[in-house]
């Protein structure tokens, strides 16, 4: 497949009419959390404590933070691993099906970076 790949032209298009069987909406429930894909790509380089996450999303509050996890680790794209000890020590991880889209986050920043550089975010956002 070539980087200029016309969606409209990919043979799944007329078998995945219906919404439900839809891969693309598969992807758009597992990642369309808000906080979800920044969550992954923390992970995607280190085990992480709830703590640290919450450092690294200052904007998000505890609650959704907790909501955003959970979700992520009942769809299995994040390990859970909590450790019996006083205080309790809960740490994050990506899963083997989680580590899975570390090749497309990997774009996604590559994309990120290049929109930013062309669209000159950075001086859009100081005015």
């Amino acid at each position: 497949m070539s980087n200029n790949t016309n969606h409209k032209n990919h043979p799944h298009n007329e078998e995945h009419m219906n919404l439900e069987q839809c891969p693309m909406m598969i992807v758009q429930e597992l990642f369309g959390g808000k906080w979800k894909l920044l969550i992954l790509w923390y992970l995607s380089t280190d085990v992480m404590r709830f703590s640290e996450l919450q450092r690294k999303l200052p904007n998000t509050t505890r609650k959704m933070l907790t909501q955003q996890l959970r979700s992520l680790e009942s769809d299995l794209l994040i390990h859970r691993e909590v450790y019996p000890v006083v205080p309790p020590k809960v740490e994050y991880s990506l899963s083997h099906k989680g580590k899975k889209i570390i090749p497309i986050l990997e774009l996604m920043f590559e994309f990120g970076s290049g929109y930013m550089l062309d669209s000159d975010i950075n001086n859009n956002n100081q005015s």
